[in-house]
């Protein structure tokens, strides 16, 4: 039987001319311009409809809304297109099980390779997440070359604390390590996967330098790494996370000051923006990702330095599973101004809560993300911290944060500290180092919970 392999089946030496990498990729976007670049995302969004036509997922989409092919003559005509989400891929599972119509690729013997993941699954169903082999590299090598710009080189050793099974997580984030930096490689996992006293060893007995994952682990590790004494042992240089709104001049102090990169990405796209060497905010990947931030309630796009939905287009996914106008229901606002690397790459601030994870007290929307960045830089507290929303018998919601703190803290002044900061008044409740751990289940989840919502809605 006859058929393309996985390197067969796309043209390799193409794809790195597409999307550069180390210095051909700093040389090729710090000396072009902003048309230029709209030239290059034009095309690729052209290249991207055709394929978008012949899914059924989308043509539905769009027949239903009264849009024919000829009404998008190019990205200035996106808006045009329907937006949708999570709910709308997992609508197409439940019709057409078990991969959805979304995918766009063929059964049998004829085929083309198919790399298969799900979501966690912790609200409901897992969602099906499809990667052709051209969209997977591009994946792949959104990461790679953004951990070389940040400084990752050949020489570190990285430690991956993000999770395996059927999750796409720790699978790709090794991808491209090993496809895209040349760095020795160890996919440790989480905590269940490797036990935390195992993790710190693994780093000390094989001099782990550069550190990646989720930076609420990657701080726990820390503590681990001085309870067993092993601090001293380990020189981690250089963390590569999701800081969001947590505490980045924490994770870094316990890491003996290791700096820390942020960047954002979710399951259905990749990467698709994060920190330079600079850490002047998230360089979107325009090159192969296009981000709109949209209103959370109007969907109309947002002004600069205002907060709004992401919603993305992968303009290089045009093999299996396009991805077209997404919402990730992520909030996050742009940044203005000049950039300190020359980038011709629009920023964003980075995650800053979830809009459908907002909750509404009192008239205030609240994300519980946000409390991270106020409690950060105090040494009284861990930085873990869970948010409990209940209802009264009379109707009235309230909201109990429980923060974990090493001893000394203040509960009325936390209290008044968040207070001014969410523009609310919460309680506060304080525990002893680790005691939220069952609950946020850090030890276990890949993203901790931090928000429970007790009202039985």
């Amino acid at each position: 039987m006859s058929f393309s392999t996985y390197f067969e089946s796309f043209d390799t030496k193409q794809m790195l001319k597409d999307y550069p990498v180390g210095d051909a990729f700093v040389d090729r976007y710090t000396n072009m311009s902003r048309d230029e670049l709209h030239a290059v995302q034009d095309r690729q969004f052209l290249k991207l409809m055709r394929r978008g036509w012949d899914v059924p997922f989308y043509h539905r989409l769009w027949s239903d809304n009264g849009i024919e092919p000829s009404d998008i003559g190019g990205l200035e005509d996106i808006t045009k297109l329907p937006v949708y989400d999570k709910t709308d891929l997992m609508a197409s599972v439940n019709d057409y099980p078990p991969f959805g119509d979304f995918g766009g690729h063929e059964n049998g013997d004829a085929r083309d390779p198919l790399i298969f993941h799900t979501t966690s699954g912790t609200t409901g169903r897992p969602q099906p997440l499809l990667f052709g082999p051209k969209g997977r590299e591009v994946t792949n090598l959104l990461v790679g070359r953004m951990y070389r710009w940040q400084g990752v080189a050949p020489s570190d050793v990285i430690q991956s604390v993000y999770g395996h099974g059927m999750i796409n997580g720790g699978h790709y984030i090794r991808e491209a390590v090993t496809h895209y930096t040349n760095s020795i490689f160890l996919s440790a996992g989480t905590g269940v996967e490797t036990r935390s006293v195992n993790q710190v060893n693994l780093m000390r007995d094989f001099g782990v330098t550069v550190m990646v994952g989720f930076v609420d682990y990657i701080r726990k590790l820390a503590d681990t790494a001085a309870a067993e004494d092993m601090l001293k042992d380990i020189d981690i240089r250089m963390i590569c996370g999701h800081l969001g709104t947590e505490d980045r001049a924490s994770v870094e102090k316990a890491w003996g000051g290791a700096k820390a990169y942020d960047w954002y990405g979710v399951g259905d796209t990749g990467s698709i923006a994060g920190e330079g060497p600079e850490r002047d905010g998230l360089y979107v990947w325009e090159d192969a990702q296009y981000l709109e931030l949209l209103d959370v309630d109007s969907g109309q796009a947002v002004a600069s330095g205002e907060t709004g939905d992401m919603v993305v287009t992968c303009l290089f996914k045009d093999d299996i599973a396009p991805c077209i106008r997404f919402n990730t229901h992520d909030i996050t606002e742009e940044l203005a101004g000049a950039n300190q690397t020359g980038m011709v790459f629009k920023r964003i601030s980075g995650f800053k809560g979830r809009s459908d994870n907002m909750v509404k007290l009192r008239g205030i929307n609240i994300f519980p993300h946000a409390i991270g960045s106020i409690i950060e830089n105090r040494a009284d507290l861990t930085g873990e911290y869970v948010c409990y929303v209940t209802r009264d018998e009379k109707g009235r919601d309230d909201m109990r944060v429980v923060l974990e703190s090493r001893g000394g803290s203040d509960q009325t002044q936390l209290a008044d500290l968040l207070r001014k900061g969410l523009g609310i008044e919460i309680s506060v409740k304080l525990v002893g180092v680790g005691e939220t751990a069952a609950a946020s289940q850090i030890d276990v989840r890949q993203k901790p919970i931090r928000l429970i919502d007790e009202r039985g809605l």
